[in-house]
């Protein structure tokens, strides 16, 4: 149970006291982690507009769009563990390197392709496709490396201090790059991205992270993975409510919410308007994190997942635009804090050599939740209308989010102190 999770899987004392930013800003592997980040994300923010337009461009149309797109999230869904699985087995930062070193390829030759005017829905859809596949591995690889990186008191600052740049850029990117793609064309987007995933390559490189000490199969570690993932009660939990909450969340807010805000509100600006709201309150809810340390890291977690109901069921009820920009603004506020929390949680409870396939198997239903929510959502389409579904979305994150409060272990995977260590040990 995990009543006994605290005592069984963690073996080091955790540091009472939380670092200041300055702190572990000098720590020269953080740094390179964080300098990393950031400018992948400058790239990251603006390629998906990038080729939308390079799509549309080729003359093609939204059957060829949402192929490219599920085309990309394939290969995640189906590599996801084994990326997982080299995580905990190979040298994180290798892996890295490598992933990040394959999406600048597959950029640069999408740009090149693009700018030759050469470019087809096939050959952007292989581009997609190889993109995933880097991802894959990436995702894993980073969520693990986190822990190796920074002495465990000092998780939740340094997720915190991790997002605060990538949504500073969410931000600013995406009117940057569609300012680019409009007077230079998707090319130099596109490309800008790659020259990105090269440098956060070369950053990551530099990080020299040990392999984990492995003597079994890659069976056997699957299997065991498993066995890891499913006796934790509070992670697959969470993990299934995730997958019920993100879903609707997509459905509802990057389906819906355009169509509401064309016949409700003022069109494509009002929508862009919604959308700046919710990342200006990511970029805030990652400032709370710098500052509130909550005590039960995983109920705070779940519990603020729930705000992402707040601007599907203001639009859901056709309240008036500004209600819906303070809806969104909190929605953003709460899923940082959650996504903060949650990460922390993880990276403390979860043992270093195990953190690569597990975080997998919970990326595994996030992913999931992507194509589940957009087919749901196309098949009650013809039969609600995008008011009545965007309310039965904000329902679902409500239901979910309860759900997964009634889990007792929820209250259990709470911050680790000095103290509480010592306790769990005795």
């Amino acid at each position: 149970m995990e009543a006994s999770l605290v005592g069984t899987d963690r073996d080091v004392v955790q540091p009472p006291a939380d670092a200041p930013i300055g702190e572990l800003l000098r720590d020269r592997a953080f740094r390179r982690f964080v300098t990393a980040n950031i400018v992948s994300a400058t790239g990251s923010a603006m390629a998906p507009l990038a080729v939308a337009y390079s799509v549309i461009e080729q003359g093609g149309g939204a059957g060829d769009l949402s192929l490219v797109l599920v085309v990309n999230t394939a290969p995640v869904i189906v590599l996801l563990l084994v990326g997982g699985l080299y995580a905990d087995r190979l040298s994180r930062s290798a892996l890295l390197f490598a992933g990040n070193l394959l999406a600048a390829s597959v950029q640069a030759v999408l740009a090149l392709s693009v700018a030759s005017g050469r470019a087809t829905t096939t050959s952007t859809a292989v581009c997609a496709f190889l993109s995933g596949v880097a991802m894959s591995f990436i995702a894993p690889a980073a969520q693990g490396a986190v822990a190796q990186i920074v002495p465990e008191g000092h998780l939740q600052q340094a997720n915190a201090v991790l997002r605060l740049p990538s949504n500073a850029v969410r931000v600013l990117a995406p009117a940057i790059g569609g300012a680019i793609v409009a007077f230079s064309g998707p090319a130099w987007a596109l490309a800008w991205d790659a020259f990105t995933f090269v440098a956060a390559a070369l950053l990551l490189r530099g990080l020299r992270l040990d392999a984990p000490v492995t003597t079994s199969g890659v069976l056997d570690d699957l299997r065991a993975g498993w066995a890891s993932f499913r006796t934790r009660t509070w992670l697959w939990s969470y993990t299934a409510a995730g997958t019920v909450l993100i879903a609707a969340w997509l459905a509802g807010f990057q389906l819906l919410g355009p169509l509401a805000a064309a016949r409700q509100y003022g069109g494509a600006r009002d929508w862009g308007l919604v959308q700046a709201a919710y990342a200006c309150g990511l970029l805030s809810g990652t400032l709370v994190c710098l500052r509130w340390k909550p005590h039960r890291l995983l109920a705070v977690a779940v519990l603020t997942g729930a705000g992402l109901a707040l601007p599907l069921a203001a639009m859901g009820s056709a309240l008036p635009l500004p209600v819906v920009l303070v809806a969104a603004v909190c929605a953003g506020v709460l899923f940082d804090i959650e996504a903060v929390t949650f990460t922390t949680a993880f990276q403390q409870h979860i043992p270093h050599d195990e953190q690569g396939l597990l975080s997998a198997f919970n990326g595994l239903g996030e992913r999931l939740a992507i194509p589940c929510g957009y087919l749901v959502t196309g098949l009650v389409a013809h039969a609600w209308d995008s008011r009545r579904a965007l309310l039965a979305c904000a329902g679902l994150i409500v239901v979910a989010t309860v759900a997964d409060l009634c889990v007792p272990d929820v209250y259990r995977v709470n911050r680790l102190t000095a103290e509480s260590e010592l306790q769990s040990v005795g």
